[in-house]
């Protein structure tokens, strides 16, 4: 049977997510990004949801705003299974702990965390939950929406490093990653950048937003010539860390006044 658009959808969300959709009992299975990249925005956006629940059912509860940062926070790595923080910190351990080329490819395969990675896993936690407190502030609608823009948007600029670098190593989830076709990253990136508008519509200004999205795609960038000076490519953590400080810059940059 070819395959819906239906099914790319929910291929993305069996990926990036641990939400019981279909037969979602394999876990992060790779999906065939080759075509169904298209659809990493509407992913992500369905895992902001998650978040935004949090943040609205805060506001009618009358919680602080910094509660309210810590549950979606807290929501959006249960969803997930802190699939993206994971590569983060193996990132972070593997770039700032490692000597050579294969001792920083060596410390990211290995599942222990380290000084580094534990310190930018909690820098990258206070850094959204910051964010998200003070969106939340300026009202519960605006964080919710906030959330959702962040989450779709950084997972399509997520593929940057898939699309413009080769595997750091041969094997890996990064290597067995089909290789998004150019029209599936443009329709990923224009949907990403649709969806990243929202906030603009719910309190944030247009500079706000416009910055959002120019930091979201500048960090997947940043993050893509790091990995090639560093380890020569990329792997499943870069991509990983790549989504992570793509969206920590939209919700800083929607969180400013």
């Amino acid at each position: 049977m070819t395959p819906t658009i239906g099914d790319d959808i929910r291929a993305c969300l069996r990926f990036y997510s641990r939400l019981p959709v279909s037969a979602g009992k394999e876990g992060h299975v790779m999906p065939d990004f080759s075509r169904v990249s298209w659809a990493t925005p509407l992913a992500g956006a369905a895992i902001g949801g998650v978040g935004s629940v949090v943040v609205v059912s805060a506001a009618l509860l009358h919680l602080p705003a910094t509660v309210a940062g810590v549950g979606a926070v807290g929501a959006l790595a249960l969803a997930t299974g802190a699939l993206h923080e994971d590569g983060l910190a193996d990132v972070a351990d593997g770039f700032g702990g490692g000597a050579t080329r294969d001792q920083k490819l060596a410390i990211m395969r290995d599942s222990r965390l380290g000084s580094f990675g534990g310190l930018a896993l909690c820098l990258a936690t206070f850094a959204r939950v910051a964010a998200i407190g003070a969106l939340f502030e300026r009202g519960a609608v605006l964080a919710a929406v906030s959330i959702i823009a962040a989450s779709a948007l950084s997972r399509a600029v997520g593929l940057i490093p898939l699309v413009t670098m080769r595997p750091a190593r041969g094997d890996g989830a990064g290597a067995s990653a089909a290789t998004p076709s150019p029209a599936a990253t443009r329709v990923a990136l224009y949907l990403g950048s649709a969806i990243a508008v929202t906030p603009a519509l719910a309190g944030a200004s247009l500079a706000q937003t416009v910055v959002a999205i120019m930091g979201a795609f500048g960090a997947a960038v940043v993050v893509s010539k790091l990995a090639q000076r560093q380890i020569g490519g990329y792997t499943g953590d870069v991509l990983g860390a790549a989504q992570q400080v793509a969206e920590i810059a939209v919700l800083t940059a929607l969180s400013a006044r």
